[in-house]
């Protein structure tokens, strides 16, 4: 296993409906399976000394879906955050975090949100962040917004400000990012801070990706040299 383990590590989570199509089952068992592996992925990564986990569950895209589909997935990320797993990572020491917008989601699931950063707010050996109703390109012109709203000069505007007006404010940019699927490209994932992440696109679906696809990918990882430019 790799000795150089990246810091914040963030996965685009792809692949659910075309592993059920392949399989012959309802895209709804896909989403289903894509959850199971959401909850394996953080404990592999913990045991591996992730400090931040951000995972890409939910784009601004996907409101797009049909709305069996997104109720479907809204209930799924109900579970997700139900008071017996927001406990358990508490008892990890894990913070929960959800970044997007989050004024479109259901309702109850806000509530869900709420609850599980409140239990977690001060659980200091890692965070996981849910990446729902994100998309980098909405993050951005909301840290614009912020600062027009808070009336900056323009002298002021610097990358350091728009990196602390963004919903990963106060996070270190992703060291490496994955993603599952087959597919080689970021779909409007953390835009902004993945300038200097190194990628890793792996052909599983996402609900076939194991903790030896993990291990391949921390592996890669450690082969890479890091320049920032430089």
């Amino acid at each position: 296993m790799s000795e150089k383990i990246p810091f914040h590590l963030g996965i685009i989570v792809d692949g659910n409906r075309r592993w059920a199509k392949k399989r012959g089952l309802p895209s709804f068992e896909g989403h289903r399976r894509g959850l199971d592996g959401v909850n394996k992925i953080g404990e592999w990564c913990r045991k591996r000394g992730v400090k931040i986990l951000t995972l890409y569950i939910f784009s601004t895209e996907n409101w797009n879906r049909s709305k069996k589909e997104v109720s479907y997935l809204m209930k799924l990320l109900e579970i997700a955050l139900s008071k017996k797993n927001t406990k358990e990572l508490f008892q990890k020491g894990i913070k929960l975090q959800v970044i997007g917008q989050r004024e479109r989601l259901p309702k109850s699931l806000q509530r869900k949100i709420e609850e599980a950063g409140e239990l977690t707010k001060k659980s200091e050996k890692g965070i996981l962040n849910l990446a729902v109703s994100y998309g980098g390109r909405s993050e951005i012109i909301q840290a614009i917004k912020n600062i027009i709203k808070n009336k900056i000069p323009v002298n002021k505007i610097t990358e350091d400000l728009i990196n602390k007006n963004l919903w990963t404010a106060n996070l270190p940019e992703p060291d490496l990012i994955i993603r599952t699927g087959g597919v080689q490209r970021l779909s409007n994932f953390l835009t902004w801070q993945s300038i200097y992440s190194e990628l890793y696109f792996t052909e599983k679906y996402w609900p076939e990706f194991t903790e030896k696809d993990l291990d391949e990918a921390l592996l890669d990882y450690s082969y890479r040299q890091r320049r920032f430019g430089r």
